[in-house]
């Protein structure tokens, strides 16, 4: 498992983020204080605070998903 903190403040990003979680077959999930959200989920995601970095659980050792989320990661 990997954690990485990702910003998607605002829609646009979080609908790059989410076509680009749904295209690996590995789980994600996003942590914002007490609340775990399945990170394929629009909804879900649309419900935490966006307004600062989020946690994210990568479920999956695969380098192309570490790639494909670089626009999203906080440095």
């Amino acid at each position: 498992m990997h954690t990485v903190q990702v910003n998607l403040n605002s829609v646009e990003k979080v609908r790059a983020f989410v076509n680009s979680v749904n295209t690996f077959d590995s789980e994600f999930d996003l942590v914002s204080g007490r609340f775990v959200i399945d990170a394929k989920s629009i909804m879900g995601i649309l419900s935490l605070d966006l307004s600062k970095p989020i946690t994210l659980n990568i479920y999956s050792d695969d380098d192309a998903i570490m790639e494909s989320l670089k626009p999203f990661l906080v440095e």
